[in-house]
């Protein structure tokens, strides 16, 4: 068997019929275990967690907060991490479930149309039920079709690889919060934000037992957004079955009518830690307003300031508080 390049004067000799046979023999076994490790490879679920030190071993049970802080608020990222913006989303695994969804977001990622339905769209573990029961977002439907990225950040909608079954509570109280965040500072200072979101099962259960947000602003090293917790995938009131998506209601108490009014009457008002009078700053493109002293002002155009005498007059005008400095 020639194992160099031949001249061409040089004639090239017949191999021997045993050297032929051995040769089909050899090239028949490197394709058996070819074969052999590509059907390995596609039953491999895909990982639905990221290679960090985070376990869901690690995380206290649900104790009436929506998220926990992981890792003294610091993400997992890599060093170097691209400020060019992309998105990633994972194949959905054996299971049909979502991965890790990674993105550098900007405002070129951000959507400029309004949201179209994802009704079609079935994650694992969906089970649609409607509850009545006490707590806090609890009324209405158990399941959002729950967006791994928030459509507001990356103009994903109907994407698979991007919806989970995740309840009222993780949607609004846990996610959202830190959605809003990430968009306001974008928005603001049109800087890119690196941003990832895990979606952490146990085991082989169709519902995640929550989701791990972990993001960090570039420009500045994590000095405006830097943040890494994790979410649970819960709703007070109901007892859900994260093997399925099946669940139960743990209280049957409903309020009246009367005393849902009574109860928003006498809900507290935050408390506002700066003086009425106190001048407020306003994006006129963002049309957010901040208290005087937020670390969002000294970012903001000068072009693009204007001045409220306080919150009423920003309110009246338009203007929404910001979600940094919640003035």
């Amino acid at each position: 068997m020639l194992t160099g390049c031949a001249s061409e004067t040089t004639p090239k000799s017949e191999p021997k019929t045993s050297e032929v046979a051995q040769d089909k023999k050899t090239e028949n076994k490197k394709q058996e275990e070819q074969k052999t490790t590509q059907n390995k490879e596609a039953s491999t679920p895909v990982t639905t967690t990221p290679q960090t030190n985070f376990s869901l071993a690690s995380i206290p049970a649900y104790s009436g907060k929506p998220y926990v802080v992981v890792n003294d608020n610091k993400p997992f990222f890599p060093n170097n991490l691209n400020n060019k913006p992309f998105e990633s989303y994972s194949n959905l695994d054996s299971l049909g479930r979502c991965g890790v969804a990674t993105a550098c977001i900007t405002k070129a990622l951000m959507p400029t149309t309004k949201r179209g339905s994802i009704a079609d769209v079935k994650p694992s573990g969906w089970q649609t039920v409607r509850y009545e029961v006490v707590g806090k977002g609890s009324a209405g439907y158990l399941y959002n079709r729950c967006h791994l990225i928030g459509y507001q950040l990356t103009g994903e909608n109907a994407n698979v690889k991007n919806l989970i079954t995740g309840t009222r509570y993780l949607n609004i109280e846990g996610m959202l919060p830190f959605e809003n965040m990430v968009t306001d500072y974008i928005k603001e200072t049109n800087q890119p934000v690196y941003y990832r979101v895990t979606p952490v099962f146990d085991g082989n259960n169709l519902v995640a037992s929550g989701v791990l947000m972990e993001a960090k602003s570039l420009a500045d090293n994590g000095a405006s957004i830097l943040f890494n917790v994790f979410c649970y995938n819960v709703q007070p009131g109901v007892t859900i079955n994260y093997a399925n998506g099946t669940s139960s209601a743990t209280s049957s108490a409903q309020p009246s009518p009367q005393q849902n009014t009574q109860k928003a009457q006498s809900k507290p008002q935050p408390a506002q830690s700066t003086p009425v009078n106190a001048a407020y700053i306003g994006n006129k493109n963002t049309k957010k307003f901040h208290r005087s002293d937020c670390r969002m002002v000294t970012r903001m155009s000068p072009a693009n300031k204007v001045t409220f005498d306080n919150r009423d007059s920003a309110i009246s005008q338009g203007y929404n508080p910001c979600k940094i400095c919640n003035p």
